[in-house]
């Protein structure tokens, strides 16, 4: 199993200048990956082209980017060339994205993200794997008059999905290389998640997909105000159906609940948990979440487990 952190350096001057130096940082630690989220700010395939190319020694991946107000021919584009850029070692994220951020930041209706999904995830494979396309489904076109390939990536690029729920996990088992659950505990994994994504890709004569378990959880001395931290943080998710119900089924009440905060021996014994359950790879998020000292702290075991 490796272990990667994702980082968000969005209250800094520069977040490109602090992004490269936090991977770098990051490398230094002995994590394997780097992962950047994808909002109305910065470009996140671009974010970890620059940074892959700054950082040789360690992966980068987008976390994930939504369906919704994007075409496969362009974020094929973005992602062949991320792949180019890194040599090999960049990952791709997809999500459903959510009602609110997608009918009130793109003002397109929220509907059918199941079918979106798939044939997003369809015409997606046919750009990344041969650089053209000939795709004409219900709710999309892509198709290419003229060649869309990447010189530099033509290995591809591996496709993720930030899928938990039932419909999700089965598109992504038989299309994608993987899953990207977020907020899902070693129980959610163990029952639910990994079982159906891992029966889809079997029936769909895939490999066995890889399952990246995004962690928000951070090493400290102070966890009860660290999870007062948490609380404030992650509460935005517990309005979204889907973190809501994976939530619940990882045996918590509120977002906070399946944050992974405590000592190094605490947080080391989750990370395995994870790995029990079926992860793997483990990617910690909101790692700064008790201040610069505790982020530090936090890399050095994770870099540690990632030996």
């Amino acid at each position: 199993m490796t272990v990667g952190v994702a980082i968000g350096a969005t209250g800094t001057g520069n977040q490109i200048d602090a992004s490269v130096r936090l991977a770098a940082e990051a490398a230094a630690a002995g994590l394997r990956s780097a992962w950047f989220g994808q909002s109305f700010g910065a470009d996140s395939p671009q974010l970890a082209a620059i940074v892959g190319r700054e950082v040789p020694g360690i992966d980068v991946g987008t976390s994930a980017i939504p369906v919704f107000g994007r075409h496969p021919l362009t974020v094929s584009s973005q992602a062949l060339t991320a792949q180019a850029a890194t040599h090999g070692r960049y990952h791709l994220g997809l999500a459903l994205g959510t009602r609110l951020l997608t009918e009130g930041g793109f003002g397109i209706p929220y509907e059918r993200p199941i079918a979106r999904l798939r044939e997003f995830l369809t015409a997606l494979r046919q750009l990344t794997e041969t650089g053209t396309a000939d795709f004409h489904g219900e709710l999309l076109t892509a198709s290419t008059p003229v060649p869309a390939h990447v010189p530099g990536a033509e290995a591809g690029v591996p496709l993720l999905v930030a899928a938990m729920g039932p419909q999700a996990l089965r598109v992504s088992g038989e299309l994608a290389d993987g899953i990207l659950p977020y907020l899902a505990g070693p129980r959610a994994l163990a029952e639910h998640i990994v079982p159906a994504v891992t029966e889809a890709a079997r029936a769909a004569g895939r490999p066995a997909p890889r399952i990246v378990a995004l962690v928000h959880g951070v090493v400290t001395s102070d966890p009860d105000a660290a999870r007062a931290t948490a609380t404030e943080q992650l509460a935005f998710y517990e309005q979204i159906p889907s973190y809501a119900r994976v939530v619940e089924l990882s045996g918590g009440k509120r977002a906070a609940d399946v944050a992974v905060i405590g000592d190094e021996r605490t947080v080391a014994a989750e990370v395995r948990r994870y790995r029990d359950a079926g992860a793997t790879e483990v990617v910690f998020s909101g790692t700064d979440l008790a201040g610069e000292a505790d982020r530090h702290r936090t890399w050095a075991l994770l870099g540690e487990l990632a030996g």
